[in-house]
């Protein structure tokens, strides 16, 4: 029995590594994409790797195969081959795509707001919760001379 079930485990592992192989394959960038100098090509990349793909929106577009992110790449090759500075390439992918191109915006007011309203709101929420608590809990007024008496008449009765 155990050897069946290592052997069904290599054959489960096996059929893994065979579908999900193609998956791996697509992120493979085409080698005519890259540039001749090695030096640019490392900068291009290190740049990609700071730009959002606009349809994946969690990957860089060194790491996203979508047709944008290629197209992406090879605007950016295209300023590197140019000989712009990193800043330089970084001011005209923002001001063409905004902010949201760059995996890690800078700290601004907006991104502050953003970081910070979610905590605002739960601090909002709980404080109407217990406000509102506050003043739903009444205390019920002592009681009278009157009602301690049949109070007192009912619990001796059952005690007895």
């Amino acid at each position: 029995m155990k050897t069946l079930f290592s052997r069904r485990t290599g054959m489960m592992a096996v059929l893994a590594c065979l579908l999900f192989a193609p998956m791996v394959a697509m992120a493979v960038d085409d080698p005519s994409e890259m540039l001749p100098d090695p030096a640019q090509e490392q900068r291009a990349e290190a740049i990609g790797a700071q730009l959002r793909c606009l349809v994946c929106q969690n990957e860089s577009i060194e790491d996203s195969s979508a047709d944008l992110a290629r197209d992406l790449r090879h605007v950016v090759r295209e300023h590197v081959a140019k000989g712009e500075s990193d800043h330089q390439i970084m001011d005209w992918m923002v001001s063409r795509y905004g902010n949201f191109i760059r995996l890690r915006p800078p700290l601004t007011l907006g991104t502050l707001l953003l970081w910070v309203m979610p905590l605002l709101a739960l601090g909002l929420g709980i404080g109407v919760a217990w406000w509102t608590l506050r003043k739903s809990i009444v205390t019920p007024p002592p009681l009278t001379d009157e009602e301690r008496r049949r109070l007192s008449d009912l619990t001796r009765t059952r005690r007895e």
